[in-house]
């Protein structure tokens, strides 16, 4: 959760993106662009009303709705009594999303995942439409399942049932095909899918998917062109290397080493794109 005192709003001329930096180190903790506002959601974790709110209110302007992280069962997250730690505390729920309805204008929006039972899962959701919500997203499976574990789609179908708002559907969506087959076996309005497009981005693709070497390569070409915070650009090169390959090669290794873009730009052979673009900025 942000300390939101410690961020500032700043918009940086040579990218022409808005950025939202750590007072003091300049770190960005969040960066958008002027045309994407009809479109980023933002997705936070918290615990607590008023400081959700503070944080809302610093990028609502600039999102096209904040959404409530309540799945997410990473003990960091749980720890904090953020994420799926919520799924137990249905009142500190109400008091989050009903706080973020009463105070913006922007739409508010929040995912879960499954409890112990199905019947659980819509008594908490028929709570969670009641706060006025625009939609709820669901992943199925629980906090104890792994993701090798099977997400459980016809459960989310029992939310879909019970529910007038749009539902979410995400868990186990690997291919293009994968987003009308989850559609069509859970009722849901629309589909969330994570580590698919984590691997490979081209999963959107409905004529084909590209493959994950061309991908990656264009990934780090993205990265250069909007100044990508080194940390994330790795975390997500290694996601995909750790699926298609191993942090164990030469490959793994090298991108573990990279300190800086220019680095990684140097090891998948980027570097006159990445001294054209510094150039061209400068």
């Amino acid at each position: 959760m942000w300390h939101c005192s410690n961020y500032v709003k700043f918009p940086p001329e040579s990218l022409g993106t808005t950025d939202f930096v750590e007072k003091g180190t300049g770190a960005v903790v969040f960066r958008t662009c002027y045309e994407e506002r009809h479109r980023v959601v933002f997705q936070m974790g918290t615990s607590n009303a008023v400081r959700a709110l503070t944080a809302a209110q610093l990028v609502c302007k600039d999102v096209a709705a904040i959404d409530i992280n309540m799945g997410c069962p990473k003990s960091f997250s749980i720890s904090g009594g953020m994420g799926a730690a919520l799924l137990a505390k249905p009142e500190l729920i109400h008091d989050i999303l009903t706080t973020l309805k009463r105070n913006l204008d922007t739409s508010v929006t929040c995912k879960i995942r499954l409890l112990k039972s199905s019947q659980d899962t819509v008594e908490l959701a028929r709570r969670i439409e009641k706060t006025g919500v625009s939609a709820l997203a669901v992943h199925g499976r629980r906090v104890a399942d792994r993701p090798r574990d099977p997400a459980k789609w016809s459960e989310i179908a029992d939310v879909v049932a019970a529910l007038s708002i749009p539902v979410i559907a995400n868990g186990d969506v690997f291919e293009y095909e994968d987003f009308h087959r989850i559609k069509s076996a859970t009722g849901a309005s629309s589909v969330m899918v994570a580590r698919g497009a984590l691997w490979n981005a081209s999963i959107f693709c409905s004529s084909c998917k590209l493959p994950w070497e061309d991908v990656k390569r264009e990934y780090i070409r993205k990265s250069i062109l909007w100044d990508n915070d080194i940390k994330r650009t790795k975390h997500t090169l290694k996601e995909m290397i750790m699926h298609y390959s191993s942090l164990e090669l030469s490959e793994g290794k090298s991108v573990n080493k990279s300190d800086t873009l220019g680095d990684l730009a140097k090891l998948y052979g980027e570097e006159k794109y990445f001294q054209l673009v510094a150039k061209n900025r400068s």
